[in-house]
């Protein structure tokens, strides 16, 4: 997937950011189109979301899937980037040092819930000055602090040969090709990559891709997809293996998880 790369200095310029008399300050983009922003760093906390569409946030070395049901709280600081999968509406909080939640982590997984949700679109149309939107900022970090959950992580690697590779999985999670064929693409051997996997990712390449695949299961079951459709466009050889797969990693069936997440 060809991703476009944008850039958007009211989302992203600090003097536009948060500040003690207005601790969370919201942002809004909608894009037509797949796209990225570069790497960027903020002196605030940023949440990011997607009101529809999926987002891909990247930082810490680690890679989140973003449907409308998640989102990811980012820290001040650290160093991420930002895509959208095709059309999206694109949401942010960013939200000041003195207010940040989750001290000492680098980026949490948060559940929107439809209280969240709610309360977030209604501080984005509130005046700056309002007294609705202080109460409502209120609101949005209490919810939020109640909100964390448990995340569908990738970890990326530093290897640009195996950066490379990994890239063709998150872009194309239902792709068949082997870790013998994906590394020729990225000039290297099977072993040289399979040797990468371990030392730099902590995992091997099956794994791996299945962290991606699961990553992936989220937007396609938020879109109202059949388990049987998303089980065969990330790979798997039927529904009841992918749903066996993902009670083994999340401890519970994916319509079970989905409508815990979103209830």
């Amino acid at each position: 997937m060809a991703l476009t790369i944008l850039t958007d200095t009211r989302i992203r310029d600090d003097k536009d950011g948060p500040t003690l008399a207005q601790p969370v300050r919201p942002g809004a983009r909608d894009l037509r189109e797949a796209g990225a922003i570069r790497p960027h760093r903020h002196s605030y906390a940023q949440l990011t979301w997607a009101r529809a569409g999926v987002m891909r946030v990247t930082a810490a070395g680690s890679s989140w899937i973003v449907p409308p049901e998640r989102a990811i709280w980012i820290a001040p600081g650290i160093e991420h980037t930002v895509a959208n999968l095709g059309p999206a509406q694109m949401r942010v909080l960013c939200v000041h040092p003195s207010r940040a939640l989750f001290a000492g982590e680098e980026c949490v997984a948060v559940a929107v819930s439809p209280l969240l949700r709610e309360a977030m679109l209604a501080l984005g149309q509130c005046e700056d000055e309002d007294r609705r939107a202080a109460l409502l900022a209120d609101l949005v970090l209490d919810e939020l602090a109640r909100s964390r959950t448990r995340p569908l992580r990738v970890p990326m690697p530093r290897d640009k040969r195996l950066q490379a590779l990994c890239q063709v999985l998150l872009d194309a999670p239902g792709t068949e090709a082997t870790l013998a064929e994906l590394a020729t693409r990225a000039g290297a051997s099977e072993r040289t990559m399979a040797r990468l996997f371990d030392k730099e990712l902590g995992m091997g390449f099956a794994q791996w891709r299945q962290q991606v695949r699961l990553a992936h299961a989220a937007p396609l079951i938020a879109r109202g997809l059949p388990l049987a459709r998303v089980a065969q466009e990330l790979g798997y050889a039927s529904q009841s293996a992918f749903s066996a797969m993902f009670k083994k990693t999340f401890g519970e069936p994916p319509s079970r998880f989905f409508a815990r997440q979103t209830a």
